[in-house]
């Protein structure tokens, strides 16, 4: 009798130091196919060393989405006041089908609602139209903020508003009723 193929699991989860030298790996092979489009300094500041994502996780929390112990993608944040700035989102292309960006997306949501954050905010390239068509499903909307090009790459940023416990007592005051 043959064993039964078990589904492949995923996970995300928080990414550790050792992590690091796939994670620089992965986010260059997510963006390789887009080098044309930047211009050179644009796409190595897109595409971090493992010495630069060491500097981003000590500033905020960087996820990695895990399948059968394999790293697939990963999103990392960081805190600016009210809102959660979305400083890096990357998933390898063969694993793109997945739902992994949804996944990640989900992650950064839950922590910055945990954080009392008011929004979500992006910045992306207008090449990238798969990653835009997530953000969009997701309820990022565009707006006129900045910043608009990373050393000459044309940028756009969206964002997210989120429903925290904070608005919601702020619509909805405590009124004590006799």
């Amino acid at each position: 009798m043959r064993a039964a193929l078990s589904e492949p699991t995923t996970s995300i989860r928080l990414a550790t130091a050792a992590d690091l030298p796939v994670l620089a790996s992965l986010i260059f092979s997510s963006f390789i196919e887009y080098e044309a489009a930047y211009t050179t300094e644009g796409f190595v500041a897109t595409t971090p060393s493992s010495h630069q994502l060491e500097k981003r996780m000590a500033e905020g929390p960087i996820w990695v989405a895990v399948r059968d112990e394999v790293l697939l993608g990963t999103v990392s944040v960081v805190s600016r006041g009210d809102e959660l700035y979305i400083r890096g989102m990357a998933v390898v292309p063969e694993a793109r089908s997945l739902g992994l960006g949804g996944l990640l997306l989900r992650t950064v949501e839950d922590f910055a609602l945990a954080q009392n954050c008011e929004r979500l905010v992006l910045s992306t390239t207008p090449f990238l139209l798969r990653a835009i068509k997530l953000y969009e499903r997701f309820g990022f909307k565009q707006t006129a903020d900045g910043p608009h090009e990373l050393f000459g790459t044309p940028l756009f940023t969206m964002a997210k508003e989120l429903v925290t416990k904070k608005a919601v007592r702020e619509e909805r005051p405590f009124t004590k009723t006799n």
